[in-house]
């Protein structure tokens, strides 16, 4: 797990463009030190259950996925552990990992709770930017390795995110490094 700060949480809400719905737990950093995966609880604040473990912050990372999934990068992965049995295999062992680790932190009695293993699919895959930030919490993921090259590296000049006065807000100067 990465070094927590105080600011964390209000970092994270900028990146996402909404209040967080639990306390998250930053587990990865980019190069300019901000949050680029959170582990959210499995309960949120308000008793929801919630499948996805690792949740996906850094708005460079989730453009850069945004463009593989809107390529049909989903597909091609389901595809993929279709045809090729090794790589099938290994997203099955992610998938039971994901959810036999979320699911011991789930409280005792809490009702309902959430099921599923990456990004809450039964089976295959459901989003890539959820195998992505599982591989960045440093969990073996066949997606999230085969995704890493076209993502990495986080390479910003400027951050998504900057302190102003007394808040947080997103950077103007901030553009995709191409």
């Amino acid at each position: 797990m990465a070094e927590q700060t105080p600011n964390d949480d209000e970092v994270v809400a900028v990146q996402i463009g909404r209040p967080l719905r639990a306390h998250a737990n930053v587990v990865s950093r980019c190069p300019l030190g901000l949050p680029v995966v959170t582990q959210v609880p499995p309960i949120l604040d308000d008793g929801t259950p919630f499948p996805t473990m690792f949740w996906l912050s850094c708005p460079l990372a989730v453009s850069r996925i945004g463009r593989l999934e809107g390529a049909g990068g989903v597909k091609t992965m389901e595809w993929r552990a279709d045809a090729v049995r090794e790589f099938g295999v290994a997203l099955l062992e992610a998938n039971r990992r994901y959810e036999a680790n979320r699911d011991a932190l789930v409280p005792d009695g809490a009702s309902p709770s959430p099921s599923g293993g990456v990004g809450g699919v039964r089976v295959g895959v459901k989003c890539l930017h959820a195998h992505y930030a599982d591989s960045r919490a440093g969990n073996r993921n066949p997606v999230g390795e085969m995704v890493t090259p076209w993502v990495e590296p986080l390479d910003c000049t400027n951050p998504c995110v900057i302190q102003s006065d007394t808040t947080w807000i997103s950077n103007r100067a901030w553009t995709e490094p191409r």
